[in-house]
């Protein structure tokens, strides 16, 4: 399986996996990748690659996907979608945690936490974040949920008329964490998908030689 190369020193590398027994099978058509596809095509500014999986509800095989994606494939993150409810089937956070260095749990507890905006059944959801570090490279992987609308939710957060933003969605801190972890420096478009870091964690603005000036700068 081929590495995935950086075109760019902050560009980052994302693995987006989709677990369904029937659209694996040819059943239906998966909707899941193409929902985090869009949304990160919307969301970043930093430049981005995606490496896409679709396989069945099988612990072994989402095993073995994650640990290519990661390891082979160089994944900076992880998003998976399907298979974190408790039919017997619903194996995505089993084999999440089974190729996991560290767990990540306020991931998981803030993914219910929107999703519980809406409907009751998100406390039957076991969505779990973790780490995998080996070597050198380390990678964050999140199991997210299956629905377009509820991936959108649950990353760019929950928006109301008067304040524009009520929850802030999960992608809010990855960038930072993806930062910590000895990554690339993403940036996104702030309309889209704000962002939070430390004043300390926050890179200057490079101005080009005989360029405008940096936002916030002058000549």
């Amino acid at each position: 399986m081929s590495r995935g190369v950086r075109s760019h020193p902050d560009e980052l590398i994302v693995g987006l996996l989709s677990v369904s027994d029937r659209a694996s099978a040819g059943q239906y058509t998966d909707e899941g990748v193409p929902a985090l596809r869009r949304w990160l095509g919307a969301a970043l500014k930093s430049p981005w690659q995606a490496h896409e999986r679709l396989i069945a509800d099988d612990r072994s095989q989402i095993e073995a996907t994650l640990i290519e994606l990661v390891d082979q494939v160089g994944c900076d993150l992880v998003l998976t979608t399907g298979g974190t409810g408790p039919a017997r089937r619903d194996v995505t956070p089993e084999a999440t945690l089974a190729v996991a260095t560290r767990e990540m749990p306020g991931y998981g507890e803030h993914m219910r936490r929107i999703s519980l905006e809406f409907v009751a059944t998100a406390v039957l959801s076991r969505q779990v974040g973790v780490l995998r570090e080996v070597g050198d490279h380390s990678a964050l992987i999140l199991n997210l949920p299956g629905q377009p609308k509820s991936i959108a939710e649950t990353l760019g957060g929950l928006r109301d008329a008067a304040s524009g933003r009520t929850v802030h969605g999960i992608f809010a801190s990855i960038p930072y964490c993806i930062q910590l972890m000895g990554g690339p420096y993403v940036e996104t478009h702030e309309d889209v998908a704000p962002i939070f870091r430390p004043k300390a964690a926050v890179r200057a603005a490079v101005r080009v030689p005989g360029g405008p000036p940096a936002p916030g700068t002058s000549r």
